[in-house]
């Protein structure tokens, strides 16, 4: 029990300090005067390359990031929980691929926020589950359709705003579910239900092959 809610507190930490850091920038921003949109992508500019590494530490507002908040750490922590080993991988490979994405396929102007971020960990977790057929990630993955289903409709210009990176959302999905598939074979796996039953028939082997070794007196 100790052991478990170790681990569920360490898998908070960096999605903990990562808002952390989301929060400060921001606070600085504001107290400053400054305008930090353009770390942001701007497509197909070389202005915006920077912001393929940059744009998820940047929000339009207090606002924009308040939105992002709760998802964005919910969904990280469940990354760092359930795939601990392969989870710093996954969360770099989708910041890095829903940006280029992004930086190709954007209309122009500033694309700022770490929502692709939680559209890229959103599907990852969802198809990851799926592929992998291990009870629990499949009820993570169900959980997660429950909760976040809804936002598969802003990764299309017919439906999101104006004012909404489309562009930005759907490049996070592409690089989770890439990421999904990428990555079937590392991290947790569906456990051998046969497994047991070899380890028996092995041991089993063993004790007969050291019985027939063993001559009487």
């Amino acid at each position: 029990m100790k052991r478990d809610l170790q681990r569920i507190l360490l898998s908070a930490v960096i999605p903990l300090f990562f808002l952390f850091i989301l929060y400060m920038l921001k606070i600085l921003e504001v107290g400053m005067d400054w305008d930090f949109t353009r770390l942001g992508i701007y497509p197909l500019e070389k202005r915006g390359v920077f912001g393929i590494f940059a744009h998820p530490l940047v929000h339009s507002s207090f606002r924009h990031l308040a939105a992002n908040t709760l998802p964005l750490f919910f969904l990280s922590w469940c990354l760092f929980y359930f795939y601990r080993d392969i989870a710093p991988y996954i969360f770099f490979l989708i910041w890095i691929g829903g940006g280029i994405f992004t930086f190709f396929f954007g209309k122009s102007g500033w694309h700022v926020g770490s929502s692709g971020l939680v559209y890229g960990l959103a599907f990852f977790l969802f198809f990851s589950g799926i592929f992998r057929k291990h009870v629990p990630l499949v009820a993570l993955s169900l959980l997660i359709t429950f909760l976040y289903g809804g936002l598969v409709w802003n990764m299309f210009p017919q439906f999101a705003k104006i004012t909404t990176s489309w562009e930005g959302h759907m490049g996070g999905a592409i690089a989770g579910m890439l990421c999904s598939v990428g990555f079937m074979k590392y991290g947790p796996q569906r456990p051998d239900p046969f497994a047991d039953e070899a380890d028996e028939e092995e041991a089993t082997s063993d004790d007969d092959a050291k019985e027939s070794d063993t001559l009487p007196d």
